[in-house]
């Protein structure tokens, strides 16, 4: 079963959705949780052989700033798996998807 909340730390990328969770979203929030550094924030999605396609790429978002992004993706079986990279080894966020 798809998880829809995360709390995101590092700079390793990390698989929101995956591939066949037959998740609809219509929108993602992203809150920076860090107490004193910007995050820089990488969202895609990404298919089997095809490589990735981003929403954004090092978006940079200030300490305790949330941004909210509509966003229409669906990713159902075979098809794309959603995933996000934080810039730093201490960077922190808080994900949730709706």
């Amino acid at each position: 079963m798809a998880t829809k909340y995360h709390n995101i730390s590092g700079a390793l990328t990390k698989e929101l959705l995956a591939v066949g969770d037959g998740v609809s979203m219509s929108s993602i929030s992203i809150a920076n949780t860090h107490s004193t550094d910007a995050v820089s924030v990488d969202l895609f999605i990404k298919k089997k052989l095809l490589g990735n396609f981003y929403f954004f790429k090092s978006l940079s978002i200030p300490a305790g700033v949330s941004l909210v992004h509509k966003i229409s993706f669906q990713n159902t079986a075979n098809e794309f798996s959603l995933n996000i990279k934080l810039s730093a080894a201490d960077s922190t966020a808080d994900v949730m998807i709706s």
